[in-house]
């Protein structure tokens, strides 16, 4: 039992991202920016480092939760700003995360892109994009695009979501 996991999430906007492991409980923190693994994919991808406490929500619950809000079964021309990875610091999270990408995959229609990558580096964001949907839900990209993921977010894991900081009538607006 150790409250100081660590897991790295890439996939899309690291603003959405962000915001959707904001909101889940055992979650106690996200670092939001870049991270680089290596050898092919050593350049830096827009991407997040959830700390969590794995008596509360399991590495393999985050992984679905990053599979089912990002479009991890799509190939496309910006892949290489939004890798869709799973980065790991530990030997067992590489056999945990295969495991639970091969269990997951029975609930898409095709085959999942997601990577399992080495965490290499990470360059935080700027304070200014630091917690920005919570910082800024009414903004158009916010409303637009961050909110729908986190509707799916609701419906989806309602279990493990932390209600205090996102329901229904908290997106409503």
């Amino acid at each position: 039992m150790d409250e100081n996991n660590k897991i790295g999430f890439g996939g899309s906007c690291h603003w959405c991202t962000e915001a959707i492991f904001q909101s889940l409980k055992g979650v106690s923190n996200v670092e939001q920016g870049w991270i680089a693994s290596e050898r092919e994919n050593s350049n830096f991808s827009e991407a997040i480092i959830v700390h969590f406490n794995d008596s509360v929500i399991s590495l393999e619950t985050l992984i679905a939760v990053h599979l089912h809000t990002h479009s991890c079964t799509s190939q496309h021309n910006m892949r290489s700003k939004y890798r869709s990875a799973i980065y790991v610091f530990t030997p067992e999270q590489i056999v945990l995360s295969m495991g639970a990408i091969s269990l997951l995959q029975s609930e898409f229609d095709n085959p999942i892109i997601t990577t399992v990558e080495t965490f290499y580096d990470f360059r935080l964001n700027q304070e200014t994009y630091l917690e920005y949907f919570y910082k800024n839900p009414r903004k158009p990209f916010c409303k637009n695009i961050i909110t729908p993921k986190l509707r799916i977010l609701l419906k989806q894991f309602s279990g493990v979501v932390d209600h205090n900081k996102l329901t229904e009538e908290s997106l409503k607006g």
